[in-house]
């Protein structure tokens, strides 16, 4: 076997494609001024939350934030709340911070990074209070189901990081998907589903409707909310 091919086949499953639109003048200016306030490199080491953040709140973290809409109107509403957000498509990251900006909002991180490897090498033990994934790339093709983010190590890591007593609150709009995320994370001994066994909830008012979710409304689709909690 030759080094390429070597290379290819250690190459990690992702659970995304990037998918790169073009970013607007004014997200470049966000990035150019305002990634030192907002964003985060990481390096080899895991991240020191209270010394980024400037206290011990709770952290909150969302994988996956899209355009940030949803994260912007967390941090805003629950300013004595720390929020992490890992996105990998740089017009989502742009259009956040400039939100962030906008609203003076100083408790929310940026991460563009993969979120297998933040939470595989640079998140510490019981540093999260609660993790959002909402709306995740449902992969719905059975060859592509490899490529989901919910499996098994990804309970295994969320387990590593949460407190006791975090959260782990996933939305999809996937009936398949959500009847695999239930059965991974029930499947799993460190988390209770708050809901009752084998049972989804009702969306929360905390979790802020998209619009995308509004034309799902529209269009007659179903929305499926899960919440997990971390055992001691």
């Amino acid at each position: 076997m030759n080094e390429q091919s070597q290379q290819k086949q250690h190459r990690p499953i992702r659970s995304y494609v990037l998918r790169q639109g073009r970013v607007t003048e004014a997200q470049q200016r966000a990035f150019d001024t305002l990634w030192p306030r907002y964003g985060l490199d990481l390096d080899t080491g895991p991240l020191d939350l209270p010394a980024i953040f400037g206290n011990r709140n709770p952290v909150t973290l969302e994988i996956g934030f899209g355009n940030g809409k949803t994260l912007a109107q967390l941090a805003q509403q629950n300013p004595n709340q720390n929020f992490l957000g890992v996105e990998v498509h740089s017009p989502g990251v742009g259009h956040l911070m400039i939100k962030l900006a906008q609203q003076e909002s100083s408790n929310v991180r940026i991460l563009q990074v993969d979120a297998m490897e933040l939470l595989r090498h640079h998140l510490p033990m019981a540093s999260l209070a609660r993790v959002l994934l909402y709306f995740p790339d449902p992969w719905p093709k059975k060859r592509h189901h490899k490529r989901r983010i919910v499996q098994t190590e990804f309970a295994d890591l969320l387990y590593r990081v949460l407190v006791p007593g975090g959260i782990l609150h996933m939305a999809t709009d996937w009936e398949a998907y959500a009847d695999h995320m239930l059965g991974v994370l029930s499947a799993h001994s460190g988390f209770t589903n708050q809901a009752g066994s084998g049972q989804f909830a009702p969306r929360p008012d905390s979790r802020p409707l998209t619009k995308f979710e509004q034309r799902g409304q529209r269009l007659g689709h179903g929305v499926w909310d899960l919440f997990f909690e971390r055992l001691p």
